[in-house]
């Protein structure tokens, strides 16, 4: 064991006396949490699962504050993990151990210390839930009121963990609209870091709900001590990291509070998310094949089912919907091997036809001018083509001009007294999730669908506009503060009782892109929309950075056109389905604006990853070469479990004559084993001098395959854009 590290686990408790060290384990990890009745419970180790004889003489952290939930009021210059008003408008709160309990769930163990104030009828729960076959952890509060009357909650974070000081780095995802999930890394100073979302609506454009801290200075892929954190919420959120002048970090996660003060009447209780952790001595890859493994088995909805191969209708024809388009498109993508097609933006409206992004939300009725035998006419030519059929809705929106606001003004989220704030096309508004009215009606547009057209196999969710203005026209006017939270309890609320309903479809999270990638979304989806920009280049960096967290199964990764409608780069076709089959394969493209070469390439590529689908969508990932390191190329790879097969990736990233670039080597594979290399989606004249050869394991992670950095071909069609993909098997 390298390290140990401050945290928790709980699965056994030792009694020494009146002291109760509570431990709580998984498979390689362990967390440990002092629990005296009477006194606030204290972390004493999270890290490296701990062996028999150390658990025993565990050294007890100093000069740090360990508090497993600290409250507000009886320390005030700590930052707090919890604060409240009581009844009587005292703002300070003591919590302090009444209680220990654990639950078998069969897959995981769940711990739970329960806390009081020894003053006030206030009660918290810390929970743990501890799996048995995956490595993590995941902690969440309960808070319960019973006062004489409504406390107000000003601060009530999931979870606090410290971390030693020493050479700690951060490495964490921001972005924008069309650039989403870059990784950033950086040391912990002194001070306060800061990673927040207040979009309201989505919560994974600007910043992300996860991090990574590496415990051995500036984080290595495959090798060191790493700790992962993410927040399982799907509204706004704020992770606070404070250094102090103690010897460590305090991690605070969980809702933010800003504007957000919470009422809590009588006998009432608030759950924050769940806060997952876990650890690993593998590097950063270890950390996401944790994250993969438990997110696939526990979280993701059908994470244990395949993907389809699909092509979406956005890029292709934008609002230009027709029912002999949607047959052509049906019948190209059949053509090429593909499984589902899925009809975006534009096929609805009556009254007010959706023919642009400024109408008809809402208005979930077929467009019969573009579609004049409807969704069944769709359906029937979906049947006929061989593929399944999809659809996009946009469900927590509308516009003001639409048959819904004319009948429902009522329903948007608008601040008293003033203006609706307007967003996309200058008209969109976003429906008041917090009222039961709205999420019946949010309800009924995929239940009037799905029960009509039980063949629809896929659904697109989108979510294109923020919560601009704060005001709930159906919230009391002392409970405003409660929108953003009540919205995404409507949101789940509305989520579970489709799913309930309709535990079969696929649906995709797209929220301008990759919005919602986030792990308290995916119990309810299926995958997310990494990004509206397709561009190759750039997608290689966003799903780089999105791969920390969420495995390829859950990232919807296509093959568009160019030059790319976002950034207008010309790629060549073979380096946009390379980067494209790294996640889950689809096509945003009008194929009958591709060549009968461009399309047999493309066949020829779907069909090459039928083959290794298994593996990419559930193989367990390595990282090799990050774009981020600016080595001129990028490099990963996926693992089967049983590590007979596998699939390695290399992209380069730029192109310069009398480039040097780094000979990869390659990592998770078993060293005593020989594997056959096979090159997919060839369009050399001549094979690499690889192919066919068979080497160990051990050869390929030591030393690694050279390759050529450009592709051998006619010398009209010779380009900068050098990427292969490798089967060993």
């Amino acid at each position: 064991m390298k390290k140990a590290f401050i945290l928790i686990t709980l699965l056994t408790c030792f009694i020494f006396s009146q002291a109760k060290t509570v431990t709580i384990e998984t498979k390689n990890m362990s967390l440990v949490i002092q629990a005296d009745e009477g006194h606030a419970p204290q972390y004493v180790y999270f890290g490296q699962r701990l062996r028999t004889g150390d658990a025993e003489r565990l050294q007890y952290p100093s000069n740090g504050r360990m508090d497993a939930y600290p409250a507000y009021g009886l320390n005030t210059p700590a930052e707090a993990a919890f604060a409240m008003r009581h009844s009587d408008g005292n703002l300070s709160t003591a919590l302090v151990t009444s209680g220990l309990t654990t639950q078998d769930e069969g897959h995981a163990t769940v711990t739970t210390i329960s806390l009081k104030d020894p003053i006030y009828p206030i009660t918290v729960d810390l929970n743990y839930r501890a799996y048995h076959d995956v490595d993590m952890i995941e902690v969440w509060t309960t808070i319960s009121n019973q006062e004489k009357s409504v406390v107000t909650l000003t601060t009530f974070a999931s979870a606090m963990l410290p971390i030693r000081r020493g050479n700690v780095w951060i490495s964490h995802l921001y972005g924008s609209w069309g650039n989403e999930a870059r990784l950033v890394e950086e040391p912990l100073q002194p001070g306060q870091l800061i990673i927040k979302n207040k979009d309201g609506v989505r919560n994974a454009h600007t910043d992300h709900a996860e991090i990574m801290l590496s415990l051995d200075g500036k984080a290595q892929e495959n090798t060191g001590s790493v700790i992962g954190a993410a927040l399982c919420y799907s509204g706004n959120y704020r992770l606070k990291i404070e250094t102090d002048d103690t010897e460590y970090h305090y991690l605070f996660a969980g809702i933010n509070e800003d504007n957000s003060e919470y009422h809590l009447k009588k006998g009432e209780t608030f759950t924050t998310p769940a806060l997952a952790l876990t650890y690993s001595e593998e590097g950063l890859s270890g950390v996401s094949r944790n994250f993969h493994k438990w997110g696939r088995k526990y979280k993701l909805m059908h994470g244990d089912k395949e993907r389809k191969i699909l092509l979406n209708s956005w890029e292709g024809v934008y609002f230009d919907i027709n029912q002999k388009g949607m047959d052509q498109m049906m019948a190209d993508i059949a053509s090429m091997g593909g499984e589902l097609f899925v009809m975006d933006d534009g096929w609805f409206g009556e009254k007010y036809p959706r023919k642009t992004d400024n109408s008809s939300l809402g208005d979930w009725v077929v467009d019969k001018k573009k579609l004049p035998e409807g969704i069944e006419g769709l359906l029937r030519d979906a049947k006929k083509n061989g593929v399944k059929f999809g659809i996009w809705i946009e469900p927590e929106m509308s516009n003001t001009v639409s048959e819904l606001y004319e009948k429902h003004p009522d329903w948007i989220i608008k601040a008293p007294n003033r203006n609706a704030v307007l967003g996309r096309g200058g008209t969109q508004v976003v429906l008041d999730l917090a009222n039961p009215k709205v999420q019946d009606f949010v309800f009924s547009i995929v239940d009037n669908l799905l029960s009509k057209y039980p063949e629809i196999d896929y659904i697109k969710w989108d979510a294109n506009m923020a919560i601009m203005n704060h005001g709930s026209q159906y919230l009391k006017a002392a409970d405003q503060s409660h929108l953003y939270i009540d919205y995404h309890r409507g949101f789940e609320k509305v989520c579970q009782r489709i799913r309930t309903k309709y535990p079969d479809v696929t649906i995709q999270a797209c929220a301008s892109g990759g919005g919602r990638a986030n792990w308290g979304v995916l119990p309810y989806f299926d995958e997310f929309w990494v990004s509206d920009n397709t561009d190759a280049l750039q997608r290689i960096y966003m799903q780089w950075g999105t791969s920390y967290f969420f495995p390829a199964i859950a990232m919807a990764c296509h093959i568009s056109a160019v030059p790319n409608h976002t950034v207008f780069r010309t790629t060549a076709l073979k380096y946009r389905i390379d980067v494209a089959m790294s996640g889950r394969l689809g096509m945003e493209i009008q194929p009958k604006n591709m060549t009968d070469e461009e399309k047999e390439l493309c066949r020829k590529a779907i069909s090459e990853y039928k083959q290794i689908r298994p593996i990419v969508q559930f193989g367990d990932i390595y990282r090799l070469v990050s774009p981020y390191d600016h080595q001129g190329l990028a490099s990963m790879m996926y693992v089967s479990e049983r590590k007979d097969k596998a699939v390695f990736y290399w992209w380069k990233t730029e192109s310069f004559q009398n480039e040097h670039l780094p000979r990869v080597k390659m990592a998770g594979l078993d060293p005593d084993r020989l594997y056959k290399v096979h090159e997919l989606n060839r369009i050399d004249l001549q094979p690499l001098d690889c192919e066919g050869k068979s080497y160990s394991g051990a050869y390929l992670m030591s030393h690694g395959l050279e390759m050529p950095y450009r592709n051998d071909v006619e010398w009209g069609k010779k380009n900068e854009w050098s990427s292969r993909i490798l089967l060993l098997e």
